[in-house]
């Protein structure tokens, strides 16, 4: 892998996102099902391509992560969520989700944010730890929140300090 770059995505990315979250869906880290054909646009009027991160390298997008609000309530403005993550199967290992996370974290601070959060189902324990060695901690826990391929999975809410 050459370089490693992370910048904000571009209206141009929208097929390559598209068919990297078709991709990489799996129930260990989707609650939806499995994407069917004729598969929507990855941005829409609630995901613009200036609240997603992506890694590219060699001119082919690695991963992203994507930010949102929370709420639309103006009592909890100074809260950013991370509302979607992926990496290619191919690129895991090599710290291309390190560089995002990292990267939405300073992305979340510029935009004035005082705090960060995320959900991730409880049985994703790579994304878990990663989380935590990015300075995530457990907030709550909902058992069994989910039904996914037979199994009952934890709903994992994580935040951080900004």
């Amino acid at each position: 892998m050459s370089q490693l770059s992370i910048r904000l995505a571009l209206p141009d990315d929208d097929e390559e996102l598209a068919r990297l979250d078709q991709a990489e869906w799996s129930p260990l880290h989707s609650v939806q099902p499995r994407p069917k054909p004729p598969y929507r646009p990855f941005f829409d009027e609630r995901h613009l391509p200036g609240d997603c991160m992506v890694a590219e390298a060699d001119r082919r997008i690695l991963g992203y992560v994507r930010l949102g609000l929370p709420t639309g309530l103006d009592a909890n403005a100074h809260v950013r969520q991370i509302q979607g993550f992926a990496v290619s199967s191919a690129a895991r290992g090599r710290g291309v989700g390190r560089a995002l996370i990292r990267a939405i974290t300073e992305e979340a601070r510029r935009r004035g944010a005082r705090r960060l959060t995320l959900r991730v189902l409880g049985h994703n324990a790579p994304a878990r730890a990663l989380y935590e060695s990015e300075g995530f901690a457990v907030e709550g826990i909902l058992p069994e929140e989910f039904l996914l391929a037979g199994e009952y999975v934890d709903d994992v809410f994580m935040g951080r300090r900004l």
